[in-house]
């Protein structure tokens, strides 16, 4: 499978999760997760001012 790059906002990512919890979980839930798994990853290793990374979490659970 061919693979992009992109590059948001915490608060873009925020927003894509928001509205993938308005579809059947069953037909987004592995893209929620890679969603999860990839900003995690990001935020611990950046470790930037601003960007939290429980705050993420909490967002993206909270839409699961």
């Amino acid at each position: 499978m061919q693979k992009i790059r992109l590059e948001l906002t915490l608060d873009q990512v925020n927003l894509i999760i928001q509205a993938l919890g308005d579809l059947p979980f069953k037909e987004v839930y592995e893209l929620i997760g890679a969603i999860n798994a990839q900003a995690s990853k990001q935020l611990s290793s950046n470790s930037s001012p601003g960007l939290e990374e429980e705050d993420f979490k909490n967002r993206g659970a909270d839409e699961q």
